[in-house]
């Protein structure tokens, strides 16, 4: 029950108050985590809380998490003020993680990012040309990262980079590396005593300096802009945002100032390309994994699309097996199994449960994709779940990998785009395998986010 000095209690909520039934053990460096989440589910029901330094509830199961998320959206919006965020930030950026203070400036923060990625061909046939451009014939797992780091570069820097240049290449590793130790447990310790973690060395450190090279990054990619910018022609959401800080440069309470513009830009600029690219490695590891399935999936390509011609999202509806070999690599690959934790902006019950004003909540996704009551067959990797009996594709109300509610991912429709096409396009050219004399293992590591350990392929053509 003590782990790493810290005393850890999971606790069942009743209406009005909270009973301590027990200590289990918990431990968050173990790659069994989901596992334990779930077992304590099964134990103590599906809503519980762990005290880790600070009280966290969890949710678990498509409809508590969908009845927090969606039905009581409002109260669930708002995002825990965590210390190392706000070391980092220093309130600034509202995209993905504002603090309880910020809740009205994230809101036309996010209003304003999605109508603006939206003119520059979020979810539009328009984008898709330059996602076919990073489509071309390349070793793929090497430069997968680059290829979806381009498509949203194109989107907020109105540039793409070349597979050469190393700056960017070691700009992707750094934000690789901030993702992963952000999930660890050097970052926890941070949040639970920022006082000493301050002081003391370690990994964490690594957090910071990586972060002042990316936001450096920004702030360059920022002033070049400034020297060009014509206000009747932007080009990208750097550009928009200018004219955005222009029209409410009176109402310092918005947030449009040079300060946020750093900061919102590197979160989109590093969750639309860490989270795409991981899904995408987990593609390839399963299809080295499950060779019958890569070929069934290469069969409707060659049938639907033949050997040369780009696939575009028109061609989605008519390649349903690879539709659903697409959305069970999301479910299997649960990338973001604990969800981003939210704060709740009042008393709220839930389920019978109160949930006080305040507390941090996690609506864990990994308890809706692996749902025994919602799936087939849920710890089996079965694109079947997503086919009928007619093998037409069939949507699943129990398929959240984008979380739900008013915090749904803002890159939803882009993700969605990269992946059918990155994903057909690898698979029209190449024929992945291991390794000769290999046995591909779906072993994986827990940051912020759930990835594949590295691994190596083969194309057999």
């Amino acid at each position: 029950m003590r782990i790493t000095r810290l005393w850890v209690f999971v606790t069942k909520f009743t209406h009005r108050q909270q009973n301590i039934p027990g200590t289990p053990t918990f431990d968050p460096l173990q790659k069994q985590q989901n596992h334990t989440h779930s077992q304590f589910a099964k134990q103590y029901g599906n809503i519980f809380s762990i005290r880790l330094g600070q009280r966290m509830v969890f949710v678990n199961g498509l409809k508590p998490v969908k009845e927090a998320l969606v039905e009581h959206g409002e109260n669930f919006v708002d995002r825990p003020s965590l210390p190392i965020f706000t070391d980092i930030i220093q309130n600034k950026g509202n995209i993905v993680s504002p603090d309880v203070d910020s809740y009205e400036q994230w809101k036309q923060q996010r209003r304003f990012a999605l109508h603006t990625l939206r003119n520059f061909g979020l979810g539009k046939k328009s984008l898709e040309s330059q996602i076919q451009v990073e489509c071309q014939p390349f070793e793929p797992l090497s430069v997968v990262n680059n290829a979806v780091a381009n498509i949203i570069s194109c989107v907020v820097f109105g540039d793409r980079f070349d597979y050469s240049d190393s700056y960017f290449q070691t700009l992707l590793k750094l934000i690789n590396e901030v993702v992963y130790l952000e999930g660890s447990i050097w970052a926890q310790l941070y949040n639970m005593f920022p006082w000493l973690m301050r002081r003391v060395p370690g990994p964490h450190k690594k957090i910071f300096s990586h972060l002042r090279i990316l936001t450096d990054f920004v702030k360059l990619k920022i002033k070049e802009h400034k020297e060009d910018w014509d206000p009747s022609t932007p080009r990208d959401y750097i550009d928009s945002f200018f004219s955005e800080m222009e029209k409410w440069k009176d109402d310092a309470e918005a947030g449009f100032n040079e300060d946020n513009l750093c900061y919102c830009t590197l979160d989109l600029f590093a969750a639309g390309t860490e989270t795409t690219s991981t899904t995408l490695n987990w593609a390839l590891l399963y299809m080295i994994k499950y060779p019958e399935i890569q070929e069934k999936v290469q069969a409707e390509i060659d049938q639907v699309l033949g050997p040369s011609r780009l696939a575009t999202m028109a061609d989605r509806a008519n390649m349903p097996y690879t539709d659903a070999v697409i959305h069970e690599i999301q479910r299997m690959g649960n990338i973001l199994p604990l969800n981003v934790v939210r704060l709740t902006t009042k008393d709220t019950t839930l389920r019978g449960y109160t949930i006080p004003k305040g507390t941090m909540v996690a609506a864990t996704l990994h308890s809706v994709l692996f749902d025994e009551t919602e799936w087939e067959t849920p710890f089996t990797f079965n694109p079947g779940h997503f086919l009928d009996s007619e093998g037409k594709f069939r949507r699943r109300d129990a398929f959240l990998p984008f979380s739900a509610g008013k915090r749904v991912c803002l890159g939803e429709q882009l993700a969605r785009m990269e992946l059918f096409l990155f994903f057909t396009s690898l698979l029209q050219r190449f024929t992945f395998s291991p390794p000769p004399g290999v046995e591909p293992t779906l072993e994986s590591k827990v940051g912020v986010t759930h990835s594949p350990i590295p691994y190596k392929l083969c194309d057999q053509n």
